[in-house]
């Protein structure tokens, strides 16, 4: 006989066990959402505010195509078909962004990090297996310290802000960077940051002193503790294959209390093919003080080029240093805009530089309508006189829908190291073209149609610019170079592809900081630095 007691035993025990049972089976039957959001709640309970409030996902139809769209500014990734993420976590705290990639990683969930959106092919905000968005742009603080010289800057604040908060506290400092105000620092630096003074002091990331960021395994490094290696790698390698950039400590370069921009436009009856042929002999060798960038529309069928400049001075200086070195540029002082630095972030914008600042600040509103292709190349030689005009031919077949730029190099882009960042892109270079081709019309056989022009353009251009490899710059995302997903090769192959144009004979170096800081490649997408672990596997 069992006594009682005895059997009173084996009965909680039994209740117990099946209690456990029930436990497991209800925990293994949850979806990968519910799993992520679970381990959410639990990896964050003392953050402030909860994460519960920033989180949105699909069951709230409304909020969470609201918050998707936000920040997605190719409209070419807007549409019923594009991927759409399991969940959306609009990080307001370091902590957010410490819980979402724990708990993306330990349920096996690709996470892609969005600061301003700006992606040219939207590889911040979409994946096709599943994922889940951390969205930085609530991080905004702009801490300036001008006394330092520098300010901590979270990764979603954008350039207006920064500008804004540079301008309103002096006249003689600035920050390199680029004249979108509208991009998100955390992308736009980790990608190197082209912008107007780099003849004078480089790129963005040339200025970057500290960051902060999110490693693989969910703790909060700065330079000091993630070591120089990986501070080299996220500062013009792509930082979203090594983490998750929090914030970045940037230091200020002097600038005088006025300076001088001017925008001058020829046509091609005006002789504009003489110009812009002289001003690929001139505009690398000018003084580094001085940027003009070229500056190419196709406008009712023919071509207007737009020479825009910016010089750290006054026009009583720039006046003789231009028509001395470039006098078929024909510059006159009524062409000539005085103004503090920070005004000049609107000029480039075209906005008229006695706006208030506040236009600066980020708007609270989606992106205009906008569907678009970009490409870039490398110029080291000048393009021949005589194919100027098929190019500008070639343009004017776009009807109105292309825009292309050329940004000089020189002055201290060919003084700078092509080691000394990611960035290789340095002295041998004339200047930076940008391919930017736009519609406002939805529609497959359209976006079809623009996306074949943009690469038969690019394709006509093969002969004048660089080779083996032909270089591409990583803020100017393009798809088209090569990608992991796809089907022929190994993804060694593929990487090394599409890692040579961006970043030369620097991959190889980002491809042992990533095998050593995240050997399991959790933070990987199409065009990220692949480890050699992930290799041999594949």
């Amino acid at each position: 006989m069992v006594s009682n007691s005895t059997m009173e035993t084996i009965k909680g025990s039994f209740s117990f066990i099946i209690t456990i049972m029930l436990c497991v089976s209800l925990v293994t039957s949850q979806s990968p959402t519910e799993k992520f959001l679970q381990c959410l709640s639990l990896h964050s309970q003392s953050s402030k505010p909860p994460i519960s409030e920033v989180i949105y996902t699909p069951d709230n139809t409304s909020s969470f195509t609201s918050i998707l769209n936000l920040h997605v500014h190719n409209n070419r990734f807007k549409t019923e078909t594009t991927p759409k993420p399991l969940a959306i976590v609009t990080a307001k705290n370091e902590s957010h962004a410490q819980a979402t990639v724990t708990c993306a990683k330990s349920n096996s969930i690709q996470i892609r990090i969005r600061s301003g959106g700006h992606d040219y092919e939207g590889l911040s905000y979409i994946s096709d297996i599943p994922y889940v968005i951390l969205d930085l742009f609530p991080l905004q603080s702009v801490d300036v310290d001008i006394s330092c010289g520098t300010a901590w800057v979270e990764a979603g604040a954008t350039l207006g802000q920064i500008y804004y908060s540079i301008g309103k506290k002096s006249k003689v400092h600035a920050f390199p960077a680029g004249v979108c105000t509208s991009l998100g620092s955390g992308g736009h630096f980790s990608g190197g940051g082209y912008g107007n003074l780099m003849r004078k002091y480089g790129l963005s990331a040339d200025n970057i002193i500290d960051a902060r960021l999110v490693d693989a395994n969910g703790k909060i490094l700065d330079r000091k503790s993630m070591g120089e290696e990986m501070f080299w790698a996220i500062r013009g390698g792509g930082g979203a294959s090594f983490g998750v950039i929090l914030a970045w400590k940037i230091k200020f370069v002097s600038v005088p209390e006025e300076i001088t921009a001017f925008r001058v436009k020829k046509t091609l009856e005006e002789g504009a093919a003489d110009i812009v042929y002289k001003w690929q002999l001139v505009a690398p060798k000018l003084h580094e003080d001085l940027f003009i960038r070229l500056q190419h529309d196709a406008v009712n069928g023919t071509i207007q080029v737009s020479f825009i400049g910016q010089f750290l001075g006054q026009s009583n200086a720039l006046l003789p240093l231009v028509n001395k070195s470039f006098p078929e540029l024909g510059l006159k002082q009524s062409d000539c805009i005085q103004m503090p630095w920070v005004n000049s972030t609107l000029f480039w914008n075209e906005i008229p530089t006695d706006t208030p600042l506040e236009t600066l600040l980020p708007q609270a509103k989606e992106p205009p309508t906008l569907y678009f292709k970009s490409k870039s190349d490398y110029v080291k030689d000048p393009i021949p006189k005589e194919a100027l005009q098929p190019m500008w031919d070639f343009m004017i077949k776009a009807n109105n829908n292309i825009r292309m730029q050329w940004n000089p190099y020189g002055g201290k882009m060919a003084q700078i190291s092509a080691s000394d960042t990611p960035f290789p892109h340095r002295a041998g270079n004339l200047f930076l073209i940008q391919y930017f081709v736009y519609w406002f019309e939805d529609g497959a056989e359209i976006t079809d149609h623009f996306l074949n022009y943009t690469r038969s353009f690019y394709e006509f251009m093969t002969p004048y610019v660089s080779n083996s490899p032909r270089e591409t710059f990583l803020n100017y995302r393009d798809i088209d170079i090569g990608a992991k997903h796809t089907s022929n090769g190994t993804v060694f192959d593929q990487a090394r592809i599409y890692g040579s144009k961006y970043f030369k004979q620097n991959f190889e170096r980002l491809v042992f900081v990533k095998t050593k800081v995240d050997p399991d490649n959790f933070f990987s997408y199409e065009q990220s630095i692949p480890t050699r672990i992930y290799w041999a596997k594949n």
